[in-house]
């Protein structure tokens, strides 16, 4: 019954999302070309505002814990578990005032109206999973960009997104690359919870009745740690704050 009713909450949900990012598009492409960076920025933090809006439709809420664990001022590893889209938008919505890139998979640099056109122009880095030759000079790209300009990057070490919420294990590859290349660096874990909740019955109809949450962990120095102790201390942060 429940499934049901849903349908038409997610009928708007998706009519919203798309929408949104169907306007935002050429408005994204407005700003990149006439007016740089920094307008940019600001065209994705809108539209970054109206896709976690789609949320709303769905009789959902996301909430952000602990911001204030975060530091100011220097380069940021946002390392964060993956349980849907929501984790993306929700971590570029929340995370805004430090300039945040993503690490993603090659596939979604193309076809996605704003979306594409964000990974390929705002500075994030999209990887061939199947080529690890080309991932390794692309994390490094990262990692040099964060540390020269004192911005941040969102990485999910766990590859691609869990259905049920139970936790993958992590890959280091990713992490540790950046962590070479942005020596002054700071790890910040970041648990999501209920994101996975949303696509419970799969792509259609969602989930209703959600709260999504965002938890971010004391940060780790990059200097200050070897890298496996950094890594093992990273993904028990996250792990542990995991509910399924």
């Amino acid at each position: 019954m429940i499934k049901i009713l849903s349908i038409p909450f997610s009928i708007l949900a998706y009519s919203w999302f798309l929408l949104s990012a169907i306007f935002f598009h050429p408005v994204q492409w407005i700003c990149y070309n006439l007016f740089g960076y920094q307008a940019h920025k600001k065209s994705v933090d809108a539209l970054d505002f109206f896709l976690i809006r789609s949320l709303d439709f769905t009789l959902s809420v996301s909430k952000f814990y602990n911001r204030e664990l975060i530091p100011q001022g220097v380069p940021l590893i946002f390392v964060a578990n993956h349980q849907g889209i929501f984790d993306i938008v929700g971590m570029a919505w929340y995370l805004r005032k430090f300039h945040p890139k993503f690490v993603s998979k090659i596939e979604l640099g193309k076809g996605i109206p704003s979306v594409s056109y964000n990974l390929r122009h705002g500075g994030s880095v999209l990887i061939d999973r199947k080529d690890p030759k080309q991932a390794l000079p692309e994390m490094k790209k990262m990692g040099e960009y964060i540390q020269q300009h004192n911005r941040s990057v969102i990485i999910y070490p766990e590859g691609t997104r869990t259905k049920d919420g139970k936790p993958k294990a992590f890959a280091a590859n990713g992490l540790k690359i950046l962590c070479k290349y942005a020596p002054d660096a700071f790890v910040v874990p970041v648990t999501i919870n209920n994101s996975w909740k949303v696509f419970r019955y799969g792509s259609f109809p969602l989930g209703l009745g959600n709260k999504v949450t965002f938890t971010v962990h004391p940060p780790i120095s990059v200097k200050d740690s070897d890298f496996n102790t950094l890594f093992e201390e990273t993904e028990r942060a996250v792990v542990t704050g995991i509910n399924y």
